[in-house]
């Protein structure tokens, strides 16, 4: 599964957030000034909450990448397993094979 980049830069993301959040306007509002849709904006403040502070129900977009990278690794961790097991599995009938 390859990752493309994202359609909205983080200055982007950033100053949406910022509109957000500001006294007076709505996040329907925002979004519909903006072109973005309602979900999009409602996430970016979701997050732009956790790596603030101001949600403590979730992860901040380092935790996130953090967990990515680790899932990754573990991935790679077991198919080097899965790898070696065969080739113990290999070489000792190999091994039981010749006299």
């Amino acid at each position: 599964m390859s990752k493309t980049r994202p359609p909205y830069p983080p200055e982007f993301r950033a100053e949406a957030v910022r509109l957000a959040r500001q006294k007076g306007n709505t996040m329907t509002g925002v979004a519909r000034d903006l072109g973005v849709s309602f979900e999009s904006l409602s996430h970016w403040v979701r997050q732009a909450d956790f790596d603030d502070g101001r949600r403590e129900d979730g992860l901040t977009t380092e935790e996130r990448t953090e967990v990515a990278q680790l899932r990754r690794r573990v991935r790679v961790l077991e198919q080097e397993r899965e790898i070696l097991k065969k080739a113990a599995a290999f070489f000792a009938k190999e091994a039981g094979a010749t006299p």
